[in-house]
């Protein structure tokens, strides 16, 4: 199970624990994006930090209808106590986990500021 909260601005935010290779592991922390379908999301100075290889480019409609082109990258993450390989897309925002990599488990948010949000695996 993972365990996070929302914060004052409204936004569930769970630990993430990430890395490159060879990169020792960080935890950040995330925003729950279920408006984003990918998997990760990370900003330049995280990517780089974490020592991510670029594998190609992406394109996306954002919230507001314009179409954006971004770098692909692969990075690990521990997703229930499971080592997992994420597409990482780079962006200028705060890390965000998106409906891909939050597939086959279930939500739950209680929507108001320090209460709880939950992820488990889907049974």
């Amino acid at each position: 199970m993972i365990n996070g909260a929302v914060n004052n601005h409204r936004e569930p935010r769970i630990p993430l624990t990430l890395s490159g290779p060879g990169s020792r592991p960080q935890i950040v922390d995330a925003v729950v994006d279920t408006g984003f379908t990918g998997e990760l999301a990370l900003p330049q100075r995280l990517v780089s930090a974490l020592g991510l290889v670029q594998r190609g480019y992406g394109r996306a409609i954002l919230a507001d209808g314009r179409s954006a082109v971004f770098a692909v990258y692969t990075a690990t993450a521990i997703w229930h106590g499971v080592s997992r390989v994420v597409e990482t897309e780079a962006a200028d925002t705060d890390p965000l986990v998106g409906m891909g990599l939050l597939a086959g488990s279930d939500l739950s948010i209680a929507c108001r500021p320090h209460a709880s949000v939950t992820i488990q695996p889907h049974v």
